[in-house]
């Protein structure tokens, strides 16, 4: 196993990328999916889940792109889409108790699209995912 895969092993980064994948795929039928229904609000909220685990989860990994050494770790601007899209989630929650659905998906879409910029940025070579994935695509990074 090169360096690498075992870091992309380690549990926190394998929670994190799963859970994220989990997200996209879950996020992407809720948002094509027909709104109101039992199916929309179960897979709504498997997908809140799965993104609140995503966000928080990134915390315990630390930051390789312009990281700030503090005594809870090293953490860096991804850090802050993570506490964007906790709040989004937060506010998402809050807005569809108390019926505004409008606010609601506002929220929603905010933190999809929160999902779908931090896996870009992922994707980047030199960056955990992106070099696994070259490394095992046989793509140099």
């Amino acid at each position: 196993m090169n360096p690498v895969q075992s870091q992309i092993l380690q549990p926190a980064i394998a929670v994190h990328v799963v859970a994220a994948i989990l997200a996209l795929a879950l996020g992407t039928f809720v948002l094509l999916a027909r709104k109101g229904t039992p199916a929309h609000r179960l897979a709504g909220r498997a997908w809140a889940l799965a993104m609140a685990v995503t966000a928080a989860g990134s915390f315990l990994i630390d930051a390789q792109v312009l990281p700030v050494d503090t005594p809870l770790g090293r953490f860096g601007p991804i850090h802050l889409l993570s506490a964007l899209v906790l709040w989004q989630l937060v506010r998402a929650i809050v807005a569809i108790r108390g019926g505004d659905v409008v606010r609601h998906r506002k929220a929603m879409t905010g933190a999809f699209r929160g999902l779908v910029i931090a896996g870009l940025f992922a994707l980047v070579p030199g960056r955990t995912l992106g070099a696994w994935l070259a490394a095992a695509t046989g793509i140099a990074a």
